[in-house]
């Protein structure tokens, strides 16, 4: 049976709808930066999307190939996710989606060295004509964090984040947000396929103990 993170490690992919705290350890991801609205019709975040999917998938098939990834083990394809924040806000401002700043990442196995993901983009644009160039192999360490499962639109995470907040008061934390600790969402469900009302995103803040 192909090892799939989500089921490997619930604690991380599938929280309860109430806040935890949740100490993460390293993973590695391919990456790619970029800034303005996700729902911008053939913007960067969907360009983005392209290359993260297609780059995925050629390393998760790369054994039907002549190249061989040395310790390989079928898996299955992580959710997406993305770290996202605004110049001058500690936090998320829902209201002007424009001047989003993201990165946008689908987890890889520790097997997958630099070389991998090299040949990985190399074969996109061989065989899809796709440029990779932006896409990066990136080592997160999030640390300490507070996480919830949200149920519902992007629009609404809002009050979803309010109840972070409160919790993290009540145990004696506080919000740690700065240039390397950001808001991040891991994506559980299809948007095409799903209703917004059903949509489960893991909403995650990084968090550090009151002085």
């Amino acid at each position: 049976m192909a090892f799939d993170f989500k089921k490997e490690y619930k604690e991380f992919y599938m929280p309860k709808n109430k806040p935890e705290i949740v100490m993460v350890p390293k993973a590695n991801y391919i990456a790619v930066r970029g800034e303005g609205d996700p729902n911008e019709e053939d913007g960067a975040y969907k360009k983005a999307i392209g290359v993260l999917y297609t780059m995925a998938y050629t390393l998760r098939m790369s054994y039907k190939t002549d190249y061989k990834i040395k310790g390989f083990y079928e898996y299955v394809v992580p959710p997406l996710e993305g770290f996202w924040w605004q110049e001058g806000i500690g936090g998320i401002d829902y209201s002007d989606k424009s001047t989003f700043h993201w990165i946008s990442m689908i987890r890889i196995p520790e097997f997958i060295t630099k070389e991998d993901f090299q040949w990985a983009a190399s074969m996109a644009e061989k065989k899809k004509g796709l440029d990779c160039s932006c896409a990066e192999l990136m080592t997160v360490e999030e640390g300490l964090c507070v996480q919830i499962m949200h149920l519902g639109p992007f629009d609404e995470e809002p009050e979803t984040i309010k109840k972070m907040g409160a919790f993290i008061e009540t145990q004696g934390y506080e919000n740690d947000f700065s240039d390397t600790r950001l808001h991040h969402e891991i994506y559980l469900s299809d948007a095409r396929r799903v209703a917004p009302e059903k949509w489960k995103t893991v909403i995650r803040h990084p968090i550090r103990k009151k002085a």
